[in-house]
């Protein structure tokens, strides 16, 4: 009896440890932290500046038309222009990647993590080491847009009540509960 108790108290022990384990491989897989244990690409570096950059993070990945074509390898604030440049490995054998494309940050589904999205350009010269991707477009802020939604419904309710009553601009005859209306002079 106390033996097969032991042995269950080991398994479960065991269990729990694995499942550890693999949670802990798995935070490390993580797009956005920063930590894999994949192998390093040989790629190549190139930077984009943005007003936002919203949640982004070391190691987001980079895609165009929905495959990754490299990472996420350095963020830094440029103190003379006062925006965020972003450092972008892009992997070796994407090296035709037109040099007049456009970076933006974009979100994984409504609250997702965020990764830089590349749209490609139309030029015959490539995207090499050291280049600057010129256009970008910053992230979008759900909160932002929530607050000037609200603002914008705010300010256009302010504005609709020109009697100054506070009341509506009804002038007609009131009615009973069945929706008729009565004239003011009994019907006559």
């Amino acid at each position: 009896m106390a033996q097969s108790r032991a042995s269950v108290e080991l398994g479960t022990g065991l269990f729990v440890l694995l499942g550890f384990l693999a949670l802990g491989f798995l935070t490390t897989q993580l797009p956005g932290s920063g930590l894999q244990f994949a192998p390093a690409s040989k790629g190549f570096l190139v930077t984009a500046k943005f007003d936002n950059i919203g949640g982004l993070k070391d190691g987001a990945p980079v895609t165009m038309a929905g495959v990754g074509v490299g990472k996420v390898s350095g963020i830094r604030f440029d103190p003379m222009d006062f925006r965020a440049v972003v450092t972008l490995e892009i992997d070796r054998k994407y090296d035709h990647l037109p040099d007049d494309s456009d970076a933006s940050i974009q979100t994984t589904g409504l609250l997702g993590a965020n990764f830089v999205g590349l749209s490609p350009g139309g030029s015959s010269t490539y995207l090499h080491a050291g280049s600057e991707i010129e256009l970008t477009q910053s992230a979008l802020s759900l909160e932002n847009l929530i607050n000037k939604f609200f603002a914008n419904s705010a300010g256009n309710n302010s504005g609709s009540n020109s009697n100054g009553s506070g009341g509506s601009n009804d002038t007609s005859a009131p009615s009973d509960n069945s929706g008729k209306r009565h004239s003011p002079n009994g019907g006559k």
